[in-house]
């Protein structure tokens, strides 16, 4: 006998709103909160020009995420190429046009937001492979033809985004990619030979590098080798990780960054704030939020019928930890720094549009779980 809600798009506005996880929103918002007390502590205990960006940002954007979240997964599934592609129209536009900061040309001015065209290709790629794999069968994921389109699809924006030049978030967007193909069944073999292809030719790949991509390579190896140039940001980090202790040096109280040793404290580096502020004890709690976080997403794509919303959400989940790894071994010193913001927690409207739309995205697979695409 079938029930009530096998029908997703039959639902009430007030079952749909039932249908949300609010465990996953939780999180989102607390974790959203603790942001706001780590930017208000970057601004020198003032609400500041990064604490009010930050805060409206996460409040639009949280809007934005219900919003997708009540659109069935079927639009998201339909649209898939077609925002690959707007994606990918702007990154090239913004390889061609867009603003220049720090060296890099990564952003495009429009006017409400400089978005960064490379944090979106990081959901865009998944949902591509989401869909490209929807109807394939298991048989047909290894063939020749079926590695070559998203071989080609995946290569293009992360040949663009090293060119702006933007090492850390092509790696980024190649991890998000490769962790999707994983799941949707490619062969092990196929993995191992790429490792070996690229394990061959990496010295010819850093040759091309930019000289200050090769320095943070070299640094990674011997911070010490240049304490106060190339080797500042990460000593500086793991001095105040260090000094947080187990309970931390208290809210406002961090010397590192309170008399500015600690460089880009408000976007990559934030987590090495709050763990001098906050100790070990307050960023394990940081870390059960994640663990949480990306448990629910995982949850949700298990719930799912339709296979695209169970790919997305896994291969959302799997960006969401590589993020989160990413930076924190970045701080620690146990990566070269790459350029990686912690979701939510980083300052960044780019970054928190495209994590949102994420989140979005994986609220519209709950809510339709049971809505099989065709």
């Amino acid at each position: 006998m079938l029930n009530r809600f096998t029908y997703t798009n039959e639902q009430t506005f007030f079952q749909k709103l039932k249908s949300i996880d609010w465990i996953l929103v939780f999180c989102i918002l607390l974790i959203g909160l603790i942001s706001f007390f780590a930017m208000y502590s970057t601004d020198g205990g003032e609400i500041k020009f990064y604490t009010k960006n930050h805060i409206l940002r996460f409040g639009i954007f949280f809007s934005m995420m219900f919003l997708i979240a009540f659109i069935n997964i079927k639009f998201w599934h339909s649209i898939s190429y077609l925002f690959y592609f707007i994606v990918l129209g702007l990154l090239v536009a913004a390889s061609f046009y867009g603003i220049t900061a720090s060296g890099s040309q990564r952003w495009i001015n429009l006017y409400f937001i400089n978005l960064q065209p490379s944090e979106l290709m990081k959901i865009a790629i998944i949902a591509f492979f989401a869909k490209y794999y929807h109807r394939m069968q298991i048989t047909q994921v290894n063939k020749i033809v079926n590695i070559l389109i998203p071989f080609v699809v995946l290569v293009i924006p992360i040949f663009l985004v090293v060119t702006q030049p933007d090492l850390g978030t092509s790696v980024l967007i190649a991890l998000s990619g490769i962790m999707v193909l994983w799941l949707a069944g490619i062969n092990l073999k196929f993995f191992v030979y790429s490792s070996l292809l690229l394990v061959i030719s990496a010295p010819f790949v850093i040759s091309f590098l930019k000289p200050y991509q090769k320095l943070r390579i070299l640094t990674f190896f011997n911070p010490d080798k240049d304490p106060l140039g190339a080797g500042y940001q990460i000593i500086q980090s793991k001095i105040a990780v260090g000094s947080g202790g187990l309970y931390g040096k208290g809210f406002l109280k961090g010397t590192q960054g309170y008399l500015e040793f600690l460089p880009e404290k408000h976007t990559d580096f934030i987590f090495t704030l709050f763990s001098e502020e906050f100790g070990f004890l307050g960023s394990f709690i940081l870390l059960i939020l994640y663990t949480v976080m990306i448990y629910r997403i995982v949850s949700i794509g298990f719930q799912s019928r339709s296979f695209f919303g169970r790919l997305f959400c896994f291969g959302f989940a799997s960006a969401i930890f590589i993020f989160i790894a990413v930076n924190m071994c970045m701080v620690l010193g146990l990566l070269p720094i790459v350029g990686s913001p912690l979701p939510i927690m980083s300052y960044g409207g780019s970054s928190m549009l495209a994590t949102m739309l994420g989140f979005g995205i994986v609220m519209s697979a709950k809510i339709y779980q049971r809505q099989l695409i065709i």
